[in-house]
């Protein structure tokens, strides 16, 4: 879907998409803080500009609060983040050096500052990748035998605003982001995905499938709503 990136006075970056078939421009939030303006495939985009610039105080109202990357917090199943002050640079260099994801930042340097930050979410998200190739990528294969699943390919990703994916080829993506979650909901969303190989919609019969292969299903639906694809420690 074709898009346009612009910087609109006192929101920030916004997403400008045109879609087929759209009869009206909407405005959504993803939970990263994405902003997005869908359009009619024939409005301008200068439409759906001024159109974020009315709903600006709307927009701020709704966007996330960014999550602030904390010293010693922890990162996926078995990794910690730390921030380490360091002399004699200016550089911010991040490491990992067995289940530490470390972090070091000049002399007075914030550590909660954007740079340092956006550093260590980088160190981050690596480490969940490496940990969910390692964890996920087996899983996946253990329940997909158990339950008579097969897939072409599985990759890992950081992927905004879902959990994983699954084509009409049966190529499954995971989202690195799922080591955030407990184990239970991860087999949730792995089953999800594998019964995408099958069923590729999803509509009651979709839904009514699941059911054979996740106890609990309606709960384990309301319970994952409360967790978001973004970078955090705990």
């Amino acid at each position: 879907m074709p898009f346009k990136e612009v910087d609109v006075p006192s929101v920030g970056s916004v997403r400008l998409y045109k879609r087929k078939g759209a009869k009206h421009i909407r405005i959504s939030i993803a939970s990263n803080g994405e902003v997005r303006v869908t359009l009619p495939a024939w409005a301008p985009y200068r439409m759906g500009y001024e159109f974020a610039i009315t709903k600006s105080e709307w927009i701020n109202s709704r966007k996330p609060v960014p999550t602030v990357l904390a010293d010693k917090g922890q990162v996926g199943k078995a990794h910690r983040l730390y921030f380490a002050a360091t002399a004699n640079t200016d550089k911010i260099r991040t490491r990992i050096k067995g289940q530490g994801v470390w972090v070091y930042v000049p002399q007075g340097v914030d550590r909660n500052s954007p740079e340092v930050q956006k550093a260590a979410g980088k160190a981050a998200a690596k480490v969940l990748t490496l940990e969910a190739e390692r964890l996920l990528v087996p899983r996946l294969k253990v329940l997909a035998l158990e339950h008579g699943f097969t897939y072409r390919s599985v990759m890992v990703k950081r992927l905004r605003g879902r959990w994983g994916s699954c084509n009409q080829h049966t190529d499954i993506v995971l989202n690195c982001f799922l080591m955030q979650l407990p184990w239970h909901l991860i087999d949730y969303v792995l089953l999800h995905e594998l019964l995408h190989t099958r069923i590729m919609s999803h509509g009651q019969p979709f839904w009514r499938e699941l059911e054979k292969f996740v106890p609990d299903l309606s709960e384990k639906r309301k319970e994952i709503r409360r967790y978001h694809p973004v970078l955090k420690t705990s």
